[in-house]
């Protein structure tokens, strides 16, 4: 947990300034790709996602150290060639999750997350799931188990294989050259996000793109057909934690609806997007048919709004990289406590985003438990012994984000028309 949080408070930054200059960059050629609102979506999903796994809020039904020690062929050392066979390995059980979880309907709920983005960008590439709750995979790292690839290996290039993947979500960069045959580039995996006829289900790889033409899920970008992206049934929120379940609370909705057992059953295991016969016209959802033809997300928002979003999202990095960086300072149990405030913290002021007037609910919330926490603490979770009177500073900053989002709410969100691409 603390290990991982210190790698993170170095990542994250890293991840920022690139972000940073892709939006600089993207003002500079005329093609913003990077709309603010839909930035900070992305980044509070990373933000929760992170959060997850730092805490461990997921299960391992079977560990690689079990499969390792049933199997293993072999008792292979820690070499640079052991790091070589365990990255290839990850990257075969990565092409195979991740094509799995486009194909199989309950699997897609924790991946649609990474997808729900009508933008592709660098950003994009941290809409992460925070509803894997279950690892389902592991049985897929078996022929790194066989070759005795050891378990700290794998937990070593997991991670740098994770974060290898943030590069080519961008359209700022075209075609790569003669790499374009043994890495996925840009235009790979821009085809991947797309949600042209022509592009779905298409190149899973994410390191080698080997995989997708060896399994026959290749398709290269074409130039006739410009990549759209997004989800074919929009999330239409800027809330990651509703994005992360909208999916499964429509699966949980069909099965009940279903008048007949086998549907119940085999709704979870049916292709995804498979709904019972009929169910599209008696339970209609939100489904774009011309890829071509429908309005973006958000496409119109308060500029004040906006630039209170970016601070919010500013703010809550500062306080998630303090808890990563203090995890011993913090401690058990208080560090899932601090980990319960962040989740409410980007609730609420996504739930403000998408202008609900609940978000007056949810801020209240959030104001009670973070003052309450000072008062019951003494101060917040020891940051006064980093910086004199941060505990009065946490609490000022609290007590502005509930004054200005009532005045949101009290304004009824008054519109000054823009277009986020324009941001």
């Amino acid at each position: 947990m603390e290990q991982y949080g210190k790698i993170l408070v170095f990542v994250m930054p890293v991840f920022l300034i690139l972000i940073i200059i892709e939006k600089i960059y993207g003002h500079y050629k005329g093609e913003d790709t990077a709309p603010n609102m839909d930035s900070v979506s992305s980044v509070s999903s990373g933000m929760i996602n992170s959060l997850k796994d730092v805490l461990g809020l997921s299960i391992t039904l079977v560990s690689y150290d079990w499969i390792v020690s049933k199997i293993a062929l072999f008792d292979l050392e820690a070499t640079v060639l052991t790091y070589l066979i365990g990255f290839i390995a990850i990257d075969f059980y990565g092409y195979w999750s991740h094509r799995l979880s486009h194909q199989i309907n309950f699997l897609w709920n924790k991946h649609a997350i990474h997808h729900s983005s009508e933008e592709f960008n660098l950003a994009c590439a941290l809409r992460q799931p925070v509803s894997s709750f279950v690892n389902l995979f592991t049985f897929l790292l078996i022929p790194a188990a066989l070759l005795g690839v050891p378990s700290k290996v794998i937990a070593i290039t997991l991670p740098i294989h994770l974060f290898l993947q943030f590069w080519y979500h961008t359209k700022h960069i075209k075609k790569i050259g003669f790499l374009e045959n043994i890495l996925v580039s840009p235009s790979h995996h821009r085809v991947h996000h797309a949600i042209n006829p022509e592009y779905m289900d298409k190149n899973h790889s994410q390191i080698f793109i080997i995989w997708d033409k060896l399994f026959g899920t290749f398709q290269a970008e074409l130039e006739t057909v410009p990549p759209v992206f997004g989800i074919t049934r929009p999330a239409r929120t800027w809330n990651p934690i509703r994005i992360n379940f909208q999916h499964l609370w429509l699966l949980i909705t069909d099965a009940w609806r279903a008048e007949n057992w086998k549907d119940k059953f085999t709704i979870w295991f049916k292709p995804t997007g498979w709904r019972p016969e009929n169910f599209e016209e008696k339970y209609p959802v939100t489904k774009i048919t011309n890829v071509y033809d429908f309005e973006k997300y958000g496409v119109q928002h308060s500029k004040k709004l906006m630039y209170w979003s970016l601070f919010q999202a500013i703010i809550t990095l500062l306080l998630i990289s303090y808890m990563y960086n203090s995890i011993a300072i913090i401690g058990l149990p208080n560090v899932f406590i601090y980990g319960a405030f962040i989740f409410l913290t980007v609730y609420s002021y996504t739930e403000l985003m998408d202008t609900r007037k609940i978000s007056v609910f949810w801020e209240s919330i959030r104001f009670a438990f973070g003052i309450g926490l000072i008062f019951y603490f003494g101060d917040w979770f020891g940051m006064d012994q980093l910086f004199p009177f941060a505990s009065y500073v946490v609490a000022g900053y609290l007590i502005l984000s509930l004054i200005v989002t009532i005045y949101f709410v009290s304004s009824n969100f008054e519109k000054e028309t823009m277009i986020i691409a324009q941001s």
